[in-house]
């Protein structure tokens, strides 16, 4: 082709130019798109930043501020004349010492039988063949459609006949199974590598070895995953740890925390917010140290 066939070829207006692909305008144009889309993002992501952390500001800062500046209107964000005193008169006004211990306790005690139970029947249903294993399969998905509140009268039923009221036992057993976490192992179990497995299988490894070995190792973000997530639910438990306990030595934190509203009258609420950082803080804290552990499992779970 001679130089004068290919010119004919080229839009000599650059309206028709921009139009066949391209040039530096077009290009300026798209990346400032891109920008913008990626601006109002960010925006939007600082906005849901905002509305998730402003509550636990509010708590921090209510925690070191006086009556009046609670009570001050229009509302001030920052505490006029800050002061410690709400933490050792919040400490000082219920057994938070026989709370901390009791949440503890059980916490760790039943996020790690619940941990158990769902490591084992995940991998029951995933790797081992027997009789109905559809049919428990089904019923396990049936009992995550059971509404709590339903199972609250037989569990006391059968807390109170042992004699387990006001007992860790008694806290800890009844949710002790919890059909959500074998659900969600057996799902991650499935994605797992076939070789792997087979591999294992022919060196002669029995189930024991293979779960700890094999399994456990690749499920670990997911295990960690649940972990926390049933570590939180059972520290900031309510509801079951009232009604299975009457005394105070065998109260929990979400438990202790209603001593302030009945000793206080709901007139103190720096002392309400200094007590209640002392339930928030630690789990807090946990969550913070695991959150690489929770979107490793996600990711890892989103990608097989």
């Amino acid at each position: 082709m001679t130089h004068r066939a290919a010119r004919h070829l080229v839009p000599r207006d650059p309206a028709a130019r921009r139009q066949t692909g391209g040039g530096p305008t077009r290009s300026r144009a798209v990346s400032a798109r891109g920008a913008a889309r990626v601006f109002t993002l960010y925006v939007l992501l600082a906005i849901v930043a905002v509305i998730f952390v402003f509550p636990l500001y509010w708590l921090a800062s209510s925690s070191f501020k006086e009556l009046e500046d609670i009570y001050t209107y229009p509302p001030v964000l920052l505490p006029k004349h800050p002061t410690l005193a709400n933490y050792p008169a919040a400490w000082g006004a219920a057994p938070f010492g026989n709370f901390y211990v009791n949440s503890v306790v059980t916490t760790l005690a039943g996020t790690g039988l619940e941990l158990v139970n769902a490591v084992f029947v995940a991998y029951a249903f995933v790797f081992l063949p027997f009789p109905g294993k559809q049919v428990l399969f089904t019923i396990l998905l049936a009992s995550l459609m059971v509404p709590i509140y339903v199972t609250i009268l037989p569990n006391y039923l059968t807390v109170a006949s042992l004699g387990w009221l006001n007992t860790y036992e008694g806290i800890v057993i009844p949710s002790a199974a919890v059909a959500f976490g074998a659900f969600l192992l057996r799902q991650h179990m499935l994605t797992l590598p076939k070789e792997v497995i087979e591999a294992a299988t022919l060196d002669g490894a029995g189930h024991l070895r293979m779960l700890w070995h094999v399994v456990l190792p690749l499920s670990r973000p997911m295990v960690v995953t649940f972990g926390l997530i049933s570590l939180v639910g059972k520290w900031n438990d309510f509801l079951w740890p009232l009604i299975v306990t009457n005394t105070d030595r065998m109260r929990t934190l979400p438990v202790g925390i209603s001593f302030l509203f009945r000793e206080e009258g709901v007139l103190d609420w720096g002392l309400i917010m200094a007590g209640t950082v002392f339930v928030v803080l630690p789990i807090l804290l946990i969550y913070l140290a695991g959150q690489r552990h929770i979107v490793a499992g996600l990711s890892q779970g989103a990608i097989k």
